[in-house]
């Protein structure tokens, strides 16, 4: 009988596995549109041409289908090829991927802090957590969106992306822990910002399945777009009308082979080009299409198109901590789908049972040699506490976190940095410094996260996910033992909070910033001092939409999509 059900289970696993993979190849011939830059024409004319195949830009693009001839330009590839890649199960792994051909490209911030960018179709949305929540009402008003339509572009992208997670044990215990630890009133599962705790919605279905903001590629009209993989574009090309502003016409994009194709927008009065590249990809490519500070453009040998000294400005990151919290009982697989908003500015998460791979196993290996030489564990600690930590570490060393990680991120951030260009490469990472916690008020919400995180650790709703004799303490000198960042680490970070967010900080991949509306863009979203050119992507963001931005990302490209259409229309008409 056991042999029959283990064949059965391994039976059944493979068959999931096939219709999974049936699914994505039904996705991939599907899109008969998306081919590889090493079959785009020498030369080509659109209506638009999209910069940036991501979180909003496929949006953007398949709404501007419905209204005209469009091209979308993704450097990376296809999530589609591999769908292994991008289930639940290798999130860690699929984020860590440094191979030239990953999904992931590896930065690490001035501030030591190690980060990534995507480069594959869908963007943010093939690598993150998957957490989907709206921005809140007070956000949208302050952003200038108008409700009804921000309100329905959402729900667009829900039909094809969002989903209800199945909570489970651990997901359950950090919810109850949260309204056990006063964070009020509980909202139960909702996509809606709001105050107190909630389970918002997920892009991975009850199968563990991803979907992305690819998958909106579904609502484009197949007779009027393209879209071309591992296109990098080098530069937007601009011209210049006697007595008027410079005006993009066109781009130079190579393919993965390195051959130079050009594609231009139509003489018409309102064919854009429109680049939503990122918070990293586009305010680099403005600045190498001459478009940015003059001085730092000429000292790079970029001939200066407009003198912009604010592209590359503001940009922020929400910084994340986090405390890593073993578990004597087995718990499940999960990314965020608990939040708990505090009316402080801290937003509580959690995650469990994340498989980190061989680089993670290995360096807790070490530390565990650390630990059982009794190496820089604080002497307060019982021999019973001691052996917790040395189990604790044991079973944190396999490719299987059992346990899981409970983490806060804070609302803002009020402290800013600047993206400076190092090469004139557009495959090259520039130059990034968040400055976090610069703004004490950022550290401030903090602290109080990392408060709220300690009673949902000790709160009873919790209890059974916790080794009874380990403290907290513990469990904050087990952190200050891994190599998380680059900062350098201040032994009063053992027991001050506020420290201890300073050498611990890390991303939530959250940034934005670089391009910001009012300042680069006006409130449509068209670069000031030059015509026929648009950025619509987070690079306009003054501050993140709430505990994450990928479902205000994307409604932001369906809903500036039917805004750019219906403009177009009514010109038409007059």
């Amino acid at each position: 009988m056991g042999w029959f059900l283990e064949h059965f289970i391994r039976l059944f696993l493979a068959g999931s596995l096939f219709f999974i993979g049936l699914s994505y190849s039904y996705k991939a011939s599907k899109y008969t549109f998306i081919k590889e830059a090493t079959f785009a024409p020498s030369s080509s004319t659109y209506d638009y041409i999209v910069i940036g195949g991501g979180s909003c830009g496929c949006p953007l693009a398949a709404t501007l289908s419905q209204g005209g001839k469009v091209l979308l330009l993704e450097r990376g590839g296809s999530p589609y090829t591999n769908p292994e890649e991008i289930n639940i199960q290798k999130f860690v792994h699929s984020l860590a991927d440094t191979s030239p051909s990953s999904f992931s490209q590896q930065f690490i911030s001035t501030d030591g802090v190690l980060n990534s960018r995507a480069r594959v179709l869908g963007g943010g949305s093939v690598l993150n957590a998957g957490f989907y929540s709206r921005a809140s009402y007070s956000y949208i008003r302050e952003s200038g969106w108008n409700e009804s339509l921000a309100r329905s572009s959402y729900k667009w992208v829900e039909k094809k992306v969002a989903f209800e997670p199945p909570m489970m044990q651990w997901q359950t215990a950090v919810r109850d822990g949260l309204l056990e630890a006063g964070v009020l009133p509980y909202n139960g599962f909702t996509f809606d910002h709001l105050l107190g705790t909630k389970v918002g919605g997920s892009i991975f279905d009850k199968e563990g399945r991803r979907h992305t903001a690819a998958d909106l590629l579904e609502y484009a009209d197949p007779r009027t777009i393209s879209v071309y993989l591992y296109a990098t574009v080098q530069k937007i090309l601009f011209r210049y009308n006697e007595g008027m502003k410079p005006q993009a016409y066109g781009v130079i994009f190579k393919d993965a082979l390195g051959i130079i194709h050009r594609a231009y927008i139509s003489s018409k009065m309102k064919n854009e080009i429109i680049v939503s590249a990122g918070a990293i990809g586009t305010p680099q490519l403005l600045m190498l299409s001459g478009i940015g500070p003059a001085n730092h453009l000429k000292s790079h040998g970029i001939q200066v198109v407009l003198d912009q000294p604010l592209v590359g400005q503001g940009m922020a990151d929400n910084p994340m901590n986090v405390l890593i919290v073993p578990s004597p009982l087995p718990v499940e697989v999960s990314l965020i789908q608990t939040v708990g908003i505090t009316r402080s500015g801290s937003f509580i998460e959690t995650a469990s049972g994340l498989g980190f791979g061989n680089s993670w196993t290995d360096r807790l290996r070490g530390i565990f040699e650390f630990v059982s030489n009794q190496s820089g564990i604080p002497s307060k600690f019982t021999p019973e506490a001691m052996d917790s930590v040395a189990d604790t570490i044991r079973s944190l060393a396999n490719p299987v976190l059992k346990g899981g990680v409970i983490l806060e991120k804070i609302m803002g951030p009020r402290s800013t940095g600047h993206l400076e260009l190092l090469t004139t490469n557009p495959n090259d990472n520039p130059s990034v410094t968040f400055n976090y916690f610069k703004d004490p008020e950022d550290l401030r919400m903090c602290v109080d996260g990392m408060k709220t995180i300690i009673n949902v650790i000790n709160s009873k709703a919790f209890s059974r996910f916790r080794y009874p004799n380990m403290p907290v303490q513990a469990l904050f000198d087990l952190m200050l033992h891994l190599s998380v960042n680059l900062r350098p680490k201040h032994a009063s970070a053992a027991f001050s909070l506020e420290q201890y967010c300073i050498d611990t900080v890390l991303t939530i991949w959250h940034y934005h910033g670089g391009c910001q509306q009012g300042k680069v863009v006006d409130h449509n979203y068209k670069v000031n001092g030059v015509e026929a050119l648009r950025v619509i992507d987070g690079s306009t963001f003054l501050r993140s939409p709430g505990t994450n931005p990928q479902a205000t990302v994307m409604m932001l490209g369906r809903y500036m999509g039917q805004k750019i259409i219906r403009n177009r229309l009514s010109q038409g008409r007059k």
